[in-house]
């Protein structure tokens, strides 16, 4: 594969009702698409894999490795049979595609822990690091070309939504969505250690990302626990060159942020924004969502725009230089295609229809 590309995962086992109640459909349906992104306002879909995928969780249970050489897709929950009805337990599957296979294919299965959900390829491509949110736990994984293994288990006291890596390698941050806090993972070699080193965050934190100098991070404060409710919620705004690392400021969002990205310059970063967008009957309904536009200048982080997107837009992602932003709307099934001029963000009005509904993407770097 040239870069670059996107990787898309598919769930066609979840939607919802006009109360906003689950509706289960049984797996098979599901697909991780492999996308060229040569032309970003024409994307092309180069492969389809037959793939299991989940929307529960946050849109980043997937990852590529910075050579662009295989992807990571952690398949989070499975919908079985309950006598005649449906329901979702959770999975522990982590497949590996091989991007260099022309077309892309799967490589190999690893067992992880359950509920594998938020993950990340290390900067250098030799580790990923990937949240077991049933598990209350991160599995350290070894990746050398398609020969991927879980070489360790950091237990937590919780529940673990999302883990990445600071891109100066020396550090990972693990979402703890129950506890409200991300924690300090330390990196040495293949040693990763929890250094008992906890931020508070905003309300049940699911996603987190990390300037590209390493010294700055942004979560995604959900407020409704995975799903709006009506409030407005926040982006964490984290020092992570103060010692210890600590939260400095809260930027007020919208409801129900999710999808978290940051520009590969660093001044800017956007939260996908819910907005009911799944729940009809909710006073709290709209039928897109949007876009927070985030200003980054030094460690002051200020909300300088909303833009609408498509319905209960989950994944958010910049392209590797910076120009663009796709948004994967998961009701519209399709990507909002935006331009980014500086610190400027505008809707080219172009979607990017995709065979499914998009419940995570990442980019490749």
């Amino acid at each position: 594969m040239a870069k670059p590309f996107m990787i898309v995962g598919n769930d066609e086992k979840v939607w919802w009702d006009d109360d906003g109640k689950t509706v289960l459909s049984a797996p098979g349906k599901d697909s991780v698409l492999i996308v060229d992104l040569a032309n970003p306002e024409d994307p092309k879909i180069v492969a389809s894999l037959p793939l299991k995928n989940s929307i529960v969780g946050p849109p980043v249970n997937l990852d590529i490795d910075p050579s662009g050489s295989i992807a990571l897709v952690a398949d989070s929950v499975d919908v079985t049979k309950d006598g005649d009805a449906l329901k979702q337990v959770p999975d522990n599957k982590i497949y590996v595609i091989d991007l260099k296979s022309s077309p892309p294919k799967l490589a190999a299965t690893v067992t992880g822990g359950k509920q594998p959900s938020g993950l990340s390829i290390s900067p250098d491509g030799k580790m990923a690091l990937v949240a077991n949110r049933a598990d209350n736990s991160v599995s350290v994984l070894s990746i050398n070309g398609t020969d991927v293994k879980v070489t360790d288990t950091i237990a937590f006291p919780d529940s673990v939504a999302h883990v990445v890596f600071t891109p100066d390698g020396k550090r990972a941050l693990a979402v703890r969505f129950p506890a409200h806090k991300i924690s300090v993972l330390d990196i040495a070699g293949d040693k990763v250690t929890y250094n008992k080193v906890d931020i508070a965050a905003g309300l049940w934190p699911y996603n987190v990302v990390v300037t590209p100098d390493s010294k700055l991070a942004l979560t995604s404060d959900n407020g409704g626990s995975g799903s709006s409710d009506g409030s407005v919620d926040t982006t964490s705004v984290i020092d992570l060159e103060a010692n210890p690392p600590r939260a400095i400021d809260r930027v007020v969002v919208g409801d129900g942020p999710e999808g978290l990205a940051i520009s590969p310059k660093g001044d800017l970063a956007v939260a996908a924004i819910l907005r009911g967008s799944n729940n009809k009957k909710a006073f709290y309904y709209q039928k897109n969502g949007s876009i927070s536009v985030l200003k980054i200048d030094g460690k002051k982080v200020t909300k300088t725009q909303d833009i609408e997107v498509g319905g209960l837009p989950e994944a958010a992602m910049f392209t590797p230089d910076g120009k663009y932003l796709l948004i994967g709307n998961y009701m519209t099934e399709d990507f909002s295609i935006l331009k980014v001029d500086g610190t400027q963000v505008t809707d080219t009005g172009k979607r990017f229809k995709v065979p499914g509904h998009p419940a995570s993407a990442r980019v490749s770097h």
